[in-house]
Parts: structure tokens; sequence; C-alpha cells
């Protein structure tokens, strides 16, 4: 009898091993569920400025969200962020995309997104590549940017440094 019960926990303990390992396969390919709400925010952000619609990206801002350009510019508070990007949009008409290309929690409520920013100019217009930094919130209502921190890659910003002068 003993023998039998040894086997018996054997084979569960085989078995229970195979189930975590496959579930674990299943899954591996799938974001964590945090990550994949933060590049969601970040989709929306993009779709709602692209669309240049303010009442769409207010919800995705924190009240005390803040923002540096690539120019130097600082934006304090979510209403000063949707005015000057709606303001930036109409100067600089051009496609914006973010490509997120790592997510990473800092804390349980808090994660830094990295990522690409292209503003692709209309005909005859000069394309911007930049990066991108996006600090988000988790609150009570779901992911939020908190901050936004758009940076030129060094060759690219003493060009445009020229450019301007």
């Amino acid at each position: 009898m003993k023998r039998g019960t040894t086997m018996d926990r054997r084979r569960f303990f085989v078995a229970a091993s195979g189930l975590a390992g496959s579930a674990a396969i299943a899954t591996a390919d799938e974001p964590p569920a945090d990550e994949a709400a933060v590049r969601e925010v970040i989709r929306r952000y993009v779709d709602a400025r692209e669309a240049g619609d303010a009442k769409a990206i207010e919800p995705l801002l924190t009240t005390d969200a803040d923002q540096l350009v690539s120019d130097g510019t600082w934006r304090r508070g979510r209403e000063a962020l949707v005015k000057g990007m709606l303001e930036s949009s109409r100067r600089n008409p051009a496609k914006r995309t973010i490509t997120v290309e790592s997510v990473r929690m800092l804390a349980a409520d808090v994660a830094l997104a990295d990522g690409r920013y292209v503003q692709k100019a209309q005909a005859g217009g000069q394309d911007r590549s930049m990066w991108t930094s996006i600090t988000l919130k988790r609150t009570a209502d779901g992911w939020r940017i908190a901050a936004i921190r758009n940076m030129l890659p060094a060759g690219a910003a003493a060009a445009e440094g020229r450019r301007n002068s």
C-alpha cells in the first residue's frame, strides 16, 4: 500500500509540473497586464493627440502632469499640457507616432515607458526622430500619464539648434 501511494504522489507531481510549465509557455509571449495597460494608455494618447481631441487627452493625464518638450519648454499641469500639445500640433501638423520599446515597473503603481517618438513631416518638411520617456501612475481610474520627457538625440539637437539660429 505504501508503494502505491508513493507512485501516486510522483505521478501527481510530474503531472502538476507539466501543467505549470505549459501555462508558463502559453503566456511567455504576452506582456504582463500592467505593461499592456501602460502601452494602451500611450496608444490612446497618441490617437487623441493626432485627432486634436482635448476631451480625449485630458483623462489620460494626472492633474499635476508635466512635460519637458524638445525645445526646453516646461509644461506643468494637465490644462497647460493639453493647451500646449494642441498648439504644438497646430503649428507643426506632422503625423506623430510613439513606438514603445520598453516598459519598466518602478513601483507597483509607477511605470516608465521609453520609446521612439517620430514626427513625420508633411510634404516638403523634415521628419523629426526623437526619444520619449513617459512616466505613468496607477490611479483609482487606471493608469494615467504623470510626466513626459521628449528628447532629441545629441547630433540632431545640435543640427536643430543651428537651423533655429
